[in-house]
């Protein structure tokens, strides 16, 4: 059977036609696949996270294209195409109220990319809400992996703000609250020593310029607060760290400034709670906390 027997025979067997293009495409989009994931894996021109971003995107236009060219040789068969293309304004008007959610979640996802807003491993907080892990960037639809295991699939049309944690760098913030008693010139002493501890330990995990030098050392910031909730005296501890070690030298941070302050025998703040106890006239009320609070 030569080529234009094969291609009448399918063009009188319309069923037929359709399934062996519907296998074509899908053959098609496998290999494109498979020879973007090649591309990117071999290449080393821009960071991996991007390469990821762009690779999960070009990915999902594939996957649309091949879905609209399989519906449009669908349609070729019981109507034709210029007709269809020459009535489109009346049709773009009767699509357009009906997919206005669908083009909102496309361009969204388009300037998503463009802008470089996120890249797929990003920890980022959506809308104020939702917490994870960017697993999968599409045209339409972003996928969230959350702490729990749970699986978020939200449009990019519904996204209003995001929240990136891995952005080339973060600033770990750790605020200690001591009690009023404790001395400050006392506590300005600790700190500072527990900064040097801190940047001797944690040196791998500081965010470094062109000469290897940390941009921001962990530093006492200073008192931040001489009234921390009528509790006591706050102090800020800061350090800029690389984004994908954040949440590791976050804990760091905070075991061995704990470390500190227990070796140290610094009084913490306590929480102070009024208790309302009955009592006789004449006599003095009791209350179990150390204060009372007004």
């Amino acid at each position: 059977m030569t080529l234009n027997d094969f291609t009448q025979y399918l063009d009188n067997h319309v069923p037929i036609k359709l399934v062996v293009i519907g296998t074509f495409l899908f053959i098609a989009v496998v290999i494109s696949r498979k020879v973007i994931h090649a591309f990117f894996r071999k290449t080393d021109f821009i960071e991996e996270r991007k390469e990821k971003t762009l690779e999960s995107m070009f990915n999902s236009i594939i996957s649309y294209a091949a879905v609209i060219t399989f519906i449009l040789i669908i349609l070729d068969q019981f109507i034709s195409i210029g007709n269809l293309i020459a009535g489109a304004g009346v049709i773009g008007i009767i699509v357009g109220f009906g997919a206005q959610s669908l083009i909102r979640d496309f361009f969204a996802g388009l300037f998503l990319l463009y802008e470089k807003q996120l890249h797929k491993g990003d920890f980022i907080t959506l809308n104020n809400t939702f917490h994870g892990t960017v697993e999968d960037i599409g045209l339409r639809f972003l996928k969230l992996r959350e702490w729990s295991g749970k699986l978020l699939t939200i449009s990019n049309g519904q996204i209003n703000t995001i929240e990136n944690y891995n952005f080339e760098h973060m600033r770990v913030i750790e605020k200690i609250t001591t009690s009023f008693h404790e001395s400050p010139r006392n506590m300005n002493i600790v700190l500072e020593k527990a900064c040097q501890r801190l940047n001797h330990e944690l040196e791998s995990y500081l965010k470094k310029d062109l000469t290897g030098k940390p941009v921001e050392s962990f530093q006492l910031y200073g008192m931040t607060s001489l009234n921390d909730e009528h509790r006591g005296y706050q102090y800020t501890i800061t350090g800029l760290v690389e984004d994908l070690v954040y949440w590791t030298a976050a804990k760091k941070t905070r075991m061995i400034l704990a470390e500190e302050m227990y070796d140290n025998n610094i009084s913490m703040a306590e929480q102070r709670v009024e208790v309302d106890a009955p009592y006789s006239k004449g006599d003095t009320p009791y209350f179990n906390s150390n204060e009372k609070l007004t």
